[in-house]
């Protein structure tokens, strides 16, 4: 009979590390298909609510390791991390998720399922939080970017930036878990905390589709956009002639562009290397924005020794050239480049529009700076690595939904991509649909202020709030009934 029960606890055990780690596998990653997250957590909760703590411990934590290794090939393949690396970073993050389903166990068996509902996902959102702010992958990773399709959903970044999408996502499977546990001993009490869960989430999509169906501001601008993924243009290009002839083949399509009427135009991140006396590469650009009366933003490396800039110069008619040095780098690739630490605006008529550099845009804190300034626009020099297109090139638009702007994307090794401030993909193409691939299109250009601007990471500091609630709630219990029952 014993043996019997444990063929069984290991069956449900193996059931639940297979189910979640394939939820997470296919719903995160790189192309997550984004109704899988909303479930995700759901089959270890269940099992861990009726296992003991060792037996949910390990289970959680190798489901959602195991779901990690959707990242491998990116990670380890592309950007050469190593194994250990890899292992490590996804270890604290299984480790995150393991502690969240002990906490919710702990506080449901004890009695206390509306703590345990909301401190699964406060854990979470916390150790979210803090990974934006004390790593330099910032927001990159977060659960939020697997709802950048559910666009009713993602209209709840505009109110508390990406945690409140996490928080939600995991809130949900912890409701569904609690009505299974309650469903004998306590029904209504379930109903009732599953019910209010999901309240909340209709009424969260309600708002997104409101806000959606709101009309947009008349002011726009048509832009273009060029990038260039011929195997000569891989790389970037040396300094001197080689850098100067890619410079004309850019300028050449940009004067296509502003034929079709594109009135600014963005380029790629690090096309070529400038010295410290770039008149040659500035004067190819500077002469055809004062011909077209165009706009011009081309992301280059800058060379002043002993420092080395990763830079995007922006060139205007009759006008001096502006520069904006990228904040955030990219390590190891990019830790030669000494970071920026300024903003970069242009005022055109009554609209703002802002600089920012690829990797800039996984971060809330330089986004909000440009937001506060009241930017409708941001222009965004990119350089992805193909395999990671979709995934860190659909990251920006997160935070043009959360500050109020349109973004304008142009990548290597990705998408041109335009989007407007409420997540929407206006118009998009492959860098790699032509040798030289270009889009035209007309965006917003009218910035929209929202409530993420006024309170900023608000949310983020709830969770930690109601995650301190709910270890203080857990440690009463355990006193209480320690003391009624000793042992």
């Amino acid at each position: 009979m014993v043996f019997e029960n444990d063929r069984r606890r290991l069956a449900a055990a193996s059931v639940a590390i297979i189910s979640t780690a394939g939820l997470v596998w296919f719903g995160n990653g790189l192309n997550p298909w984004w109704p899988l997250m909303w479930f995700a957590p759901l089959p270890v909760l269940i099992f861990a609510s009726r296992s003991s703590s060792p037996t949910a411990a390990i289970s959680a934590f190798l489901a959602w390791f195991a779901g990690s290794f959707t990242m491998w090939r990116y990670l380890h393949t592309t950007l050469g991390l190593s194994f250990v690396t890899f292992v490590s970073i996804f270890f604290v993050e299984a480790f995150v998720f393991t502690l969240g389903v002990l906490l919710f166990r702990a506080l449901l068996r004890r009695g206390a399922p509306w703590s345990a509902l909301l401190a699964f996902p406060a854990l979470w959102v916390a150790c979210e939080y803090a990974h934006n702010l004390f790593t330099p992958d910032g927001t990159a990773g977060s659960l939020s970017y697997t709802q950048l399709k559910f666009l009713p959903f993602l209209q709840l970044a505009s109110v508390t930036g990406p945690w409140g999408l996490s928080f939600l996502l995991l809130l949900f499977s912890a409701a569904l878990a609690i009505r299974l546990y309650l469903r004998r001993t306590a029904p209504r009490q379930g109903l009732r905390i599953v019910g209010t869960g999901v309240g909340i989430i209709v009424l969260v999509l309600i708002f997104g589709a409101f806000r959606l169906a709101m009309p947009m501001r008349d002011q726009r601008m048509r832009v273009g956009l060029i990038a260039s993924d011929q195997p000569a243009n891989v790389n970037v290009a040396i300094a001197g002639s080689q850098t100067d002839q890619l410079f004309r083949e850019y300028v050449a399509a940009a004067e296509s562009l502003a034929g079709r009427g594109a009135q600014v135009i963005v380029l790629p991140e690090k096309l070529g290397v400038v010295g410290p006396d770039s008149k040659t590469a500035d004067s190819i650009f500077q002469s055809s924005a004062d011909k077209t009366k165009v706009v011009i933003v081309v992301g280059m490396v800058a060379v002043s020794p002993p420092l080395k800039y990763n830079q995007a110069r922006v060139y205007r008619a009759a006008a001096p050239v502006m520069r904006y040095d990228k904040e955030h780098m990219l390590p190891p690739f990019e830790s030669k480049f000494k970071p920026g630490t300024t903003l970069t605006f242009m005022r055109e008529a009554s609209e703002t529009w802002g600089v920012a550099i690829c990797k800039d845009m996984d971060f809330t804190a330089l986004s909000r700076k440009y937001g506060e300034a009241g930017a409708g626009l941001m222009l965004v020099p990119g350089w992805d690595f193909v395999i990671d297109a979709s995934w860190h090139g659909h990251i920006a638009i997160m935070r043009g939904v959360e500050d109020g702007f349109s973004i304008v994307r142009a990548a290597r090794g990705g998408y041109l991509t335009v989007s407007d401030d409420r997540g929407r993909i206006l118009a998009e193409t492959r860098s790699d649909s032509a040798p030289f691939a270009t889009l035209v299109a007309d965006v917003p250009v009218t910035h929209d202020a929202t409530l993420y601007l006024r309170l900023g990471d608000w949310f983020a500091w709830l969770a930690f709030v109601i995650l301190v609630f709910t270890l203080g709630r857990l440690c009463r219990l355990y006193m209480v009934q320690s003391g009624a029952h000793p042992s």
